[in-house]
């Protein structure tokens, strides 16, 4: 979408989104930029409304003028039968997190994929990922596994406690990545499955404050791993220390989170952000408690 003149409009759409620090990023990028830029939570706890209002909702901000939301869960499925249009690589990963309105048209996107891909590219660049153990299938899971395997993952085991979730996304991955192995694991195997891995990547919520804790027996973790995190929210987590304290390399859900808004930012207005500050606004924010 190319650059205008007039001034931005756009809004975040989820569960629990107020305390999200999105809004803040994309409107201190904007800032930097010169850009009018106006991002607002559409919180539907707050708001008393189901998810399921998603289409009703995009429609509302189209007449009120809205130039683009992000989507956030429980949407990012939903929000697909709503679209007039969905990028390849969102249409491919089956979630949107970026809906940009064009000229009255819906234009979907997966910003969450692309976000995580630059990530590891910033923060792991010399890593070996071709055995990857993934934590979790859920909508972040979708996204970086898909990530993943386009960056060049050859072997990936993807764990998950619901049985029927983790082989709905193997199946779906396996078509996009043929050349690729990739399985369905259950947490009894984690431990093996660790010891023959390159790479461990959290995308389940433990971690998070509300979901304080390690995702895994950390015990077959050694310093040859490298290790990565989707949560942001502490962004030095359980595992994160604990994997750091090993000698491990890291990568923290900071990069993820500023990777997707980066992207997001740049399919709005047409501009990049500098990647790294947003990340020290990002840090500066969290170290404030914000």
């Amino acid at each position: 979408m190319s650059t205008r003149a007039e001034s931005y409009l756009v809004g975040l759409i989820g569960d629990g989104v107020m305390p999200s620090l999105t809004p803040p990023m994309h409107e201190r990028a904007a800032e930097v930029h010169g850009l009018h830029y106006l991002y607002r939570p559409i919180d539907l706890t707050e708001l008393n409304l189901p998810a399921s209002d998603i289409g009703e909702l995009l429609q509302a901000g189209a007449k009120l003028g809205f130039n683009a939301f992000n989507v956030t869960h429980p949407c990012k499925q939903l929000v697909l039968d709503h679209l007039d249009d969905i990028a390849p690589m969102a249409k491919a990963i089956g979630a949107v997190n970026t809906v940009v309105i064009d000229e009255g048209k819906f234009i979907g996107h997966n910003t969450d994929a692309s976000g995580f891909a630059r990530g590891l590219e910033e923060g792991l660049p010399n890593s070996k990922k071709q055995k990857v153990l993934q934590l979790g299938a859920g909508g972040a899971g979708a996204a970086v596994a898909y990530a993943l395997l386009a960056s060049g993952t050859q072997e990936l085991h993807i764990v998950d406690l619901d049985e029927q979730r983790v082989t709905h996304r193997v199946q779906e991955l396996r078509k996009n990545f043929p050349q690729a192995s990739i399985h369905a694991a259950t947490p009894a195997q984690v431990s093996q499955l660790l010891s023959e891995a390159d790479g461990l990547l959290n995308a389940t919520p433990i971690g998070m404050h509300h979901h304080p804790g390690l995702p895994l027996d950390i015990t077959a973790l050694e310093p040859r791993h490298w290790v990565a995190d989707c949560i942001y929210r502490p962004v030095d987590t359980e595992l994160i220390v604990a994997a750091r304290d090993l000698g491990c390399q890291v990568l923290d859900g900071g990069y993820m989170a500023v990777g997707q808004a980066v992207d997001a930012f740049e399919i709005i207005t047409g501009i990049r952000p500098e990647t790294h500050q947003v990340r020290e606004h990002l840090l500066e924010m969290l170290e404030k408690g914000l």
